[in-house]
């Protein structure tokens, strides 16, 4: 997601999200394009499938629970499917348990059949026990999601921030699904993230409705691998 985006490369957007090979899970997109993408995609057979996401407390993470019920609020009004939450990290990293468990559980009263992902910024918590904790208090306050990255930080989404994220559902029994976001590019990358989460979670829990990818830089490589190409990596924004 690109602050610059204008209504064409919105609707742009939502077309490439209708892929050959099948449409992806969701568009993820500021608040103010949540509309347009709902009406956009509404009127594509394929695309009536396809999610609409958008980021609340993003991308920095603010500790303040009030103004982030509000985003969400306005979200759902607009039509949001899907609620990308930053966080709070910098609470957490400064001993702040209690905020992080606050913004989350809040947010989560507010949905109804919508999903709640909750994007931990791995790369800026870093350490893997602050990694392990965050993911904790995320799915205890009622995440839908462990999402790792807003791919704004310097450090986005690792195979280890991955095990420690994978590892805390496996621990927690919950019916918590995963996302790798920021800096995936290519097939073999994307693959290396799902051997991953066979190894601890098993051969049969890596499905749609439990296992994403941030694709915005993927998704050309994906579809020219499947369609029998030499892949050539691309940027993008949106999925």
């Amino acid at each position: 997601m690109n602050e610059g985006e204008t209504e064409a490369d919105i609707l742009a957007l939502c077309r490439r999200a209708c892929t050959p090979h099948g449409p992806v899970a969701a568009v993820c997109l500021w608040p103010r394009w949540v509309s347009l993408a709902r009406r956009t995609l509404s009127m594509s057979p394929s695309g009536k499938t396809i999610k609409v996401a958008t980021v609340v407390n993003f991308p920095h993470g603010a500790a303040d629970v009030d103004p982030v019920c509000a985003e969400v609020d306005q979200a759902l009004r607009d039509g949001a499917d899907e609620i990308d939450l930053v966080f709070p990290y910098r609470a957490l990293m400064a001993g702040d348990t209690q905020t992080g468990f606050d913004m989350v559980s809040r947010c989560r009263q507010r949905l109804e059949d919508q999903a709640l992902k909750v994007i931990l910024e791995t790369g800026e918590l870093a350490q893997p026990e602050l990694i392990r904790r965050a993911a904790g208090i995320a799915i205890e306050a009622g995440a839908d999601f462990l999402k790792t990255s807003t791919g704004k930080a310097p450090v986005n989404a690792t195979l280890d921030a991955a095990r420690e994220l994978l590892q805390a559902i496996e621990d927690s029994g919950a019916s918590v699904g995963f996302k790798a976001a920021g800096g995936i590019r290519t097939t073999a990358e994307a693959a290396a993230y799902l051997s991953l989460a066979d190894e601890l979670l098993g051969p049969d829990w890596a499905r749609p409705g439990c296992f994403r990818f941030g694709a915005s830089s993927l998704l050309d490589d994906l579809l020219q691998t499947l369609d029998g190409e030499t892949p050539a990596t691309s940027a993008g924004s949106g999925y």
